[in-house]
């Protein structure tokens, strides 16, 4: 007789939508970090960490998003 018990790595598809949503609003802002402080790091005297900082957060949202919507 089968188990109905889920397989343990399922993951429900309102939480898929909920990480996918968090991912988008999150990189999406640290994009926009990322291009209004690199222009101030060109024109002015500010450091290039807060640029790096938030290129790297937005590089780890697409990832984010890219497996919570992978096909299954």
């Amino acid at each position: 007789m089968s188990s109905p018990a889920r397989r343990p790595s399922y993951t429900p598809r309102r939480k898929r939508e909920q990480r996918a949503y968090l991912a988008t609003m999150v990189g999406g802002g640290a994009a926009i970090v990322t291009a209004v402080t690199a222009v101030l790091a060109l024109l002015t005297s500010l450091t290039w960490t807060i640029p790096i900082l938030a290129a790297i957060v937005t590089v780890v949202c697409v990832l984010v998003f890219r497996s919570a919507v992978r096909g299954r």
